[in-house]
């Protein structure tokens, strides 16, 4: 699940978030992108980080189709 919301940094930097209770209370990773930053590099670094998060589980699930991949064959 992701939520994006667009906020003002204020002059002291500090920001009190309010989060929904959709959002399971354990870690969450929170991301800071300026507002000047085109939306396909937003897309693609999103993309990246996604990747890089779900890796391992990818990579996993790969090795398990073709090792039923040749187990039928």
């Amino acid at each position: 699940m992701t939520i994006t919301q667009t906020v003002k940094i204020p002059i002291n930097r500090r920001l009190i978030l309010d989060v929904p209770s959709e959002i399971p209370t354990e870690s969450v990773i929170i991301t800071f992108t300026p507002a000047s930053v085109k939306a396909s590099e937003k897309s693609e670094a999103r993309d990246i980080e996604l990747f890089k998060l779900y890796a391992d589980e990818l990579n996993a699930e790969a090795e398990d189709v073709l090792l039923y991949q040749d187990l039928k064959l």
